[in-house]
């Protein structure tokens, strides 16, 4: 693996700690994109709990899209959030950013919804990638441009039930 259960489990708890310094005496919504980040959102918001933090939570799913294989770099929302966002704050989960595009669309999108404050958490960030300016406020690892697997994330819907992270080939085999 390149990313071990364990570390998995010991970052998920340090961030865990992080937000829940930031959202202290706040009730934020946390909006988990889907379908990668839901194992890691799931473990950070039970960890969220032993920090007295009883968000909210709801869901968001998007795509990017173009001709054929290749994206276009535009980002459409596929299931949009269901909670009414006027005036709160956000805390977006995802897997991974990598060009950036559509972590910086959702932040957009959720902010013209009526969050006063959208912030984002990823497991892995992919720097080298990044297309558009997008930071996100948290981050567990920074990793190589690598295409990853597990603790969520797939290839081609497979192996997201490994709990760690490991490369894949470019068979998608691990």
């Amino acid at each position: 693996p390149i990313i071990s259960e364990l570390q998995l489990r010991h970052r998920t708890a340090q961030l865990a700690e992080k937000i829940g310094r930031e959202y202290r005496d706040k009730e934020p919504i946390i909006v988990v994109v889907l379908k990668g980040a839901f194992v890691f959102a799931a473990d950070l918001v039970r960890r969220l709990y032993e920090y007295d933090l009883k968000p909210d939570l709801d869901f968001i799913r998007a795509f990017s899209y173009g001709s054929d294989d290749k994206s276009s770099g535009r980002v459409a929302v596929e299931l949009d959030v269901t909670i009414d966002l006027k005036g709160r704050q956000v805390l977006l989960i995802d897997d991974i950013v990598d060009s950036g595009r559509t972590l910086a669309h959702l932040k957009q999108h959720l902010l013209s919804k009526g969050a006063a404050e959208v912030k984002c958490c990823v497991m892995l960030d992919k720097p080298s990638r990044r297309e558009v300016q997008f930071s996100p406020d948290w981050v567990g690892f920074e990793i190589a441009d690598v295409f990853v697997v597990g603790y969520g994330m797939d290839y081609a819907e497979r192996y997201r039930y490994l709990p760690y992270i490991t490369a894949v080939d470019q068979a998608g085999r691990i």
